[in-house]
């Protein structure tokens, strides 16, 4: 299969990727993977870049932005791009990890101002993860640009929820300027069941759905997932020279924990691993690219958490962990592996530890009461998917609806 590959972003790719090895090379994960990523023209141009198509729109207008770090047009920050540009903006929306990227996954985000803008900052994660009547009051449209890595319980989709949803309750509206999903180019995963809806899984989607955040608007617009079944008055301003095999490096970290490629391509099979008592490197210098445990009878990678940026109190900070690492992949292999379970399969059989392998955020991850259960009682991997395929066979159809871009099938 070939992908295409921004040029910019190629050499991104390679050097970031075709890291020294630090585990053995007897992963499940590279048996018989094949796969080539061939550099293409044809320039990328994200929905923030072109602003012709939205920019007339917010003249006179009071805008919101609902932003982070990622929100680079070039090397330029949206905020301050649209200050520039003489666009009257009164409010910053942050999400979990804030305005500039830097807090703990959790941690709470305290309202305030730009330092640089003085622009009013308010937080969307802990007790306010939907925006208040009296905080859009000044505010006549909303403009939601945010890097999302294509994972249900990746947050950020479910701030957009929760913005479309202030939003149409309060007649504003929402133009969502489109990014890659670098794991667009495929669907994978246990369905969520509603029981288990939470702020790391607020939708009946699988782990990994294959649309941008553009797309994924539209499907919460489309399906009627907003309370009551409301309906947002929503705008997708869409890329060029994109498709859903399009291969995309993030050129600024998503979040403090997601620091490259590799690591935007394990996060759907290692954040399994959040449920239970093992680290997935937080506090390494490869957070979510490998898993250990003190209590772990695979011993292929040593490490130990530290307090750092982003990690600053780590699971099992300061002890010696043992599992596996996965930073020696090429980056073919790690494209192609998708979403696996053997890591936590692995994990699991060969724990040696005295306290509960799952816990109760287990659930809230996979979405579903079946697959701790499955993998309980002994099922391979082949045999849990098996139990997926009619839920993935209704969200494909489902999601074709709304789609913007050439799919992978």
């Amino acid at each position: 299969m070939r992908h295409k590959i921004n040029i910019f972003m190629a050499l991104y790719t390679v050097i970031g990727l075709l890291s020294p090895a630090c585990a053995q090379n007897n992963s499940p994960l590279a048996t018989g993977v094949t796969a080539t990523a061939d550099v293409v023209a044809g320039p990328l141009k994200l929905g923030a870049e072109r602003m012709e198509l939205y920019l007339p729109e917010l003249q006179g207008k009071r805008v919101g932005l609902v932003v982070n770090q990622t929100s680079m047009i070039g090397n330029t920050h949206l905020l301050d791009t649209l200050l520039s540009k003489g666009v009257k903006v009164n409010a910053v929306f942050a999400p979990e990890h804030g305005f500039r990227g830097t807090a703990d996954a959790g941690a709470l985000i305290k309202d305030g101002k730009d330092q640089k803008t003085g622009v009013a900052i308010v937080s969307l994660y802990g007790n306010n993860k939907k925006p208040a009547p009296e905080q859009l009051k000044g505010i006549d449209v909303l403009i939601f640009d945010i890097q999302d890595i294509g994972a249900r319980f990746y947050t950020y989709i479910s701030t957009l929820h929760y913005v479309m949803e202030a939003a149409a309750e309060n007649g504003k509206k929402v133009i969502v300027l489109d990014r890659p999903n670098p794991n667009g180019h495929y669907v994978d995963g246990p369905i969520l069941e509603k029981g288990n809806t939470s702020f790391v899984g607020m939708h009946q989607i699988p782990v990994v759905h294959g649309m941008t955040i553009g797309e994924y608007a539209r499907m919460i617009n489309g399906e009627k997932w907003l309370k009551n079944g409301v309906s947002c008055d929503l705008e997708v301003i869409p890329m060029s020279g994109y498709d859903h095999l399009t291969v995309y490096a993030p050129p600024v970290k998503p979040s403090p924990n997601i620091p490259n490629l590799q690591a935007v391509y394990l996060y759907p099979s290692l954040c399994f691993f959040e449920g239970t008592p093992y680290s997935v490197g937080r506090g390494t210098n490869h957070p979510f690219q490998l898993w250990g445990h003190p209590d772990s009878g695979i011993k292929d990678t040593t490490f130990t958490p530290e307090s750092k940026p982003g990690a600053t109190n780590p699971p099992l900070l300061g002890k010696q962990s043992y599992g596996k690492a996965y930073t020696w992949l090429s980056f073919d292999e790690l494209r192609a592996m998708k979403l696996s379970l053997q890591p936590l399969l692995e994990a699991y059989r060969s724990y040696k530890g005295t306290t509960p392998f799952f816990n109760n955020f287990f659930i809230k991850l996979s979405g579903t009461t079946e697959l701790e259960n499955q993998i309980k009682a002994g099922l391979n991997e082949e045999e849990i998917r098996q139990t997926w395929q009619d839920g993935l066979d209704d969200f494909r159809k489902k999601r074709k609806k709304y789609l913007l871009y050439q799919d992978f099938e």
